[in-house]
């Protein structure tokens, strides 16, 4: 599958009049490159089937189908309701931040990831903000995730050492979905 990065800006070395340059470049995916992760996530989709090579995700280059256009990237961010209760509301949304900031830095490498803060989306992302009871529903889910393969960052609140939410690395809708489905929409 090829997968098109549309406009990252690059360092240029000294001597250049301008610090930044913006190329584009394309990343052919292979399966075999997968590791089985990615086929156990596809496995655990309920609500479309598995990509196969044959598909390729859009860029504004290409003229996206309206099933290429369906299955959106997005970020889940899964925050507790027992903390959104008791503590200040900013407190609560910054270590959302924590989590969703934390979780696309440590894949910053991903294609998806990479394609989900490009230039030209950048101002076009889609997060999802759900809400879980306390501490033992978020580490529940966290497990299911780990174990679904779903990368993740389960965010610890320092130094109490306490778990305050979770977010998802950004992954097409269909991929990660059906971990979501019975979870509130944080209100």
């Amino acid at each position: 599958m090829a997968y098109t990065i549309p406009s990252l800006r690059l360092f240029k070395p000294s001597g250049s009049n301008f610090p930044f340059s913006t190329t584009k470049f394309t990343v052919t995916l292979h399966a075999a490159s997968f590791s089985n992760r990615t086929s156990r996530l596809a496995s655990n989709s309920m609500s479309q089937p598995a990509a196969t090579d044959s598909s390729t995700i859009s860029t504004p280059n290409d003229a996206p189908s309206p099933s290429e256009n369906a299955d959106v990237v997005v970020q889940y961010v899964v925050l507790r309701r027992d903390l959104i209760d008791t503590w200040p509301l900013g407190s609560v949304i910054t270590q959302g931040c924590h989590a969703s900031v934390s979780a696309v830095w440590s894949n910053k490498d991903d294609p998806i990831t990479i394609d989900y803060c490009s230039p030209d989306k950048i101002d076009s992302m889609h997060k999802v903000t759900l809400e879980v009871k306390g501490e033992p529903q978020i580490k529940n889910l966290s497990e299911k995730l780990t174990s679904g393969g779903v990368i993740h960052k389960l965010w610890i609140e320092q130094p109490e050492n306490i778990p305050t939410c979770l977010a998802t690395k950004p992954y097409p809708k269909s991929i990660v979905s059906s971990y979501f489905k019975k979870l509130k929409l944080c209100k």
